[in-house]
Order: structure tokens, then sequence, then C-alpha cells
């Protein structure tokens, strides 16, 4: 079993006229086998929702709560909450030069666990999740990102998460820049994690079209820094048709 509890998020960034508030009071919870989407306009907070689970240092909780299985997760660095079972696949995968997939992997994989993974069995385990993800074996000899298209960094997302085996996947904006059949591969990658006992996702996304492969149990409209509305799989159709006018005007 896992679950993770927000209670009451609130969350400022450091501008030039002072302090800013992000997230104004954010509650969710996300149980073990759930997978919960939020969606909502830009500049709403989605994505400093997950910077701040994941312990961004931009950012800074001001009141609240995140726990991790009763855990308290705002008070743990950010390797340690990796090491807890939390993960980020973040919406622009930053470039690290010099430093090959296959080495960063098992580098990120031997930090989680605690201990390295064995030679054998981890080269093995890695070309078989980038076969699944329709990349050649080659692709773990290239530095990270670099030179990726939209669609490799994500994959590489995917990998990362099928490899480190976290409790629960944070996804912001897996689907943003990718071609269709990119979608596809991505989707089914996020589909074999969620469908691992005790895993749970927040999958965070503007648009519906990755909802057409991966069916959330839950839909959060977020708005102003506040979840407006919740739902099932419904509320994102009612989302496509409609959008988000009427909750940007009722200032929620």
């Amino acid at each position: 079993m896992s679950t993770l509890e927000i209670k009451d998020l609130h969350v400022s960034v450091a501008t030039e006229d002072g302090d800013k508030e992000i997230l104004k009071g954010v509650t969710l919870t996300i149980k073990d086998g759930e997978t919960h989407a939020i969606m909502g306009p830009n500049g709403s907070g989605k994505s400093t929702l997950a910077y701040s689970i994941a312990g961004h240092p931009k950012y800074t909780v001001t009141g609240g709560s995140v726990t991790l299985d009763g855990e308290d997760v705002l008070a743990m660095s950010v390797d340690e909450r990796a090491r807890a079972g939390l993960f980020l696949a973040m919406q622009y995968p930053v470039e690290v030069p010099g430093v090959s997939v296959s080495n960063f992997l098992r580098t990120a994989k031997t930090a989680v666990d605690g201990e390295a993974p064995k030679l054998r069995t981890w080269v093995k385990d890695v070309n078989s999740t980038l076969e699944r993800l329709d990349l050649d074996a080659s692709f773990s000899q290239r530095s990270v990102n670099e030179g990726f298209s939209g669609g490799e960094k994500k994959r590489h997302e995917i990998a990362q998460l099928e490899l480190l085996d976290p409790k629960v996947a944070v996804l912001d904006e897996t689907d943003s820049g990718l071609d269709i059949d990119a979608l596809k591969i991505v989707s089914e990658g996020v589909n074999r994690f969620r469908e691992q006992e005790g895993k749970g996702v927040l999958l965070i996304t503007h648009y519906t079209r990755i909802l057409r492969y991966i069916t959330p149990d839950y839909v959060h409209v977020f708005v102003n820094g506040r979840i407006a509305e919740e739902g099932g799989p419904d509320l994102a159709d009612q989302l496509e048709a409609e959008g988000y006018d009427k909750y940007v005007k009722a200032g929620v």
C-alpha cells in the first residue's frame, strides 16, 4: 500500500516584487492503485504542485503538509524523497552533456536502492525497457537528453520510471511535444507502471488527448492555485467541450 497525502498546501515563489503565492490551499490524496489527472489553464499552478512535491528549491512551502505513507515528505531532501518512492517526470527534461543514459540510469538506480544493481542483469533490464519504448539499444550510450527529440526525451523519462520503480509517479505534462506515435508509446509505459500493485499516478496535463490512452480514476480542475472541481473521467470530456473559461471567470 502507498498513499501520497497533500493537505492544505500553500506554496510561494520569490519575485522582484516580493513573494508571490502560487498554491493557495491544495488538498489531494492519491491512494494505492489510483490515477489522478490534474487539468487546468497555463499559469494555474499545476507544475508548481509537481515541483513542490519533488522538493525544487525555487518553491517555498508556507503552509500545509505532504506525506507519503505517513512520512513527512517536506522534511526530506530531494534524494530522500526519491528513495522514499517519489518520482517526477519533468515537462522540460534537462540536458546532461557527457553523462551517458546508461551511466545516468545505473547511478540513479544505485542511489534509490542503496546498492548497485548487478551489471549483467541491469544491462538486460535496460535494453528490454528501451525496446518496449521503441528506443534502440545504442540510445543508452548517448548523453542524457543532448540532441534528443521531444519524443525521445519523454520516452527516456518513462524508461526511468520503469527502471527506478517508485511508489508514486508525478508526471508533469508528459504529453507535451509528442506526436501521436510517441504519445501512444509513452502512455503504454505509464499504463504498465500503474497496473503494478501498490502504484499511484498524478498526471498533470492541459489536454484530454493523453487521457484517451491513460484512463484516470479522478480528474481535478486546477485554477488559480486551487482545485476548483473534482470528478471522474467524464469531467475531462466536459473540459474538452467547454474549456476552463467558466472556472477562470468564477475567480475560484
